[in-house]
């Protein structure tokens, strides 16, 4: 795999980086939005909490493990992991289908709770990476700057930490939603709260669970949210660099079954590429994609509407790939 290959920084003379600042952006992501991020260099400040959520994960060493631990960290892999893959990015970044207010809230406060920052945030950026997708202004492309930053490096630096509002206009203005951007670590400490106190309660009155509050934080929280991480990115470095291409998208994007059953259909990745506006990103039935399943029986509940279709024009050109594929082979 390359080495990292950072994108260069549109200014020379980046501001000096103030440590009271960087600490108070941990608190609220829009302290200083007026000043200039443009760096491309680790800022290490801002990894720290990073870093600490990983260190988190022996912590399991001292409060030891539980079926009730691992269910319940399972369970909040794929819950939030849907609130990723179906809310985060085929509803705030592309706009694949239409929801209430409620339940737009309701899903952006669970993918919140991710610590993959705010949904205004992460939305903003994705569509910058289709705009510019595998290019150097891809600020975590692979094929450009290399695995390691295309992964985790990306994201460390000052040039990814403003929220790019003017791409995310739509869903700006609605005021909660700017709220969990702008205090991004709300939700993680509200699941942790909850964790805590529900681990707590049934020390106290269910011991037959055989948890307690810092175990149920450890492996529902830290070891879930870790895990969680790593799978959600690896659509940004292995999504564009490990699989296989069925359309000419102009990138580097790739279909990777296993990758697709990790991150609950993400992994149909030059699918996606093709044709991004689909609510479906597995696109024959023989690619498994499971959020667009969960998202068809929401909309048999009336919970989400208008999931937007691949156009048969698109469908057919996959077919005849397909079989041009077969004949080559």
């Amino acid at each position: 795999m390359s080495q990292p290959n950072r994108p260069k920084s549109t200014n020379t003379t980046p501001p000096p980086r103030s440590l009271l600042g960087n600490i108070i952006r941990w608190f609220d992501s829009y302290a200083g939005r007026d000043e200039s991020m443009t760096s491309t260099e680790f800022n290490w400040v801002r990894v720290i909490p990073f870093l600490l959520l990983h260190l988190a994960c022996f912590a399991a060493l001292y409060t030891g493990v539980s079926t009730t631990a691992i269910v319940v960290c399972m369970g909040l892999f794929w819950l939030r992991m849907f609130a990723i893959t179906a809310f985060y990015h085929r509803y705030f970044a592309h706009r694949s289908y239409k929801t209430n207010r409620f339940w737009q809230f309701i899903f952006a406060l669970i993918g919140n709770m991710s610590a993959q920052r705010g949904p205004l945030w992460w939305a903003g950026h994705h569509r910058c990476h289709h705009q510019h997708s595998d290019t150097e202004q891809d600020l975590h492309s692979p094929v450009k700057h290399g695995f390691w930053w295309s992964h985790m490096g990306w994201f460390t630096c000052d040039a990814s930490f403003h929220t790019p509002l003017h791409r995310i206009k739509d869903f700006a203005r609605f005021p909660e939603l700017r709220f969990l951007d702008r205090f991004d670590g709300f939700a993680p400490l509200l699941l942790i709260a909850i964790l805590y106190i529900s681990g707590e309660l049934m020390a106290a009155f269910a011991p037959s669970f055989n948890t307690n509050g810092a175990q149920l934080v450890v492996w529902g929280f830290v070891i879930s949210t870790v895990v969680l991480f790593h799978s959600t990115v690896t659509i940004n470095s292995l999504g564009h660099i490990w699989g296989k291409r069925r359309f000419d998208t102009g990138d580097d994007s790739r279909n990777n079954g296993f990758l697709a059953l990790l991150t609950l259909g993400e992994g149909w990745h030059n699918n996606h590429h093709r044709w991004a506006v689909s609510a479906r990103q597995g696109f024959y039935w023989w690619e498994i994609d499971i959020s667009y399943m969960i998202l068809k029986v929401m909309s048999w509940m009336g919970i989400v509407w208008d999931l937007s279709p691949v156009p048969a024009k698109v469908l057919e050109e996959g077919r005849q790939q397909n079989r041009s594929d077969r004949t080559k082979g």
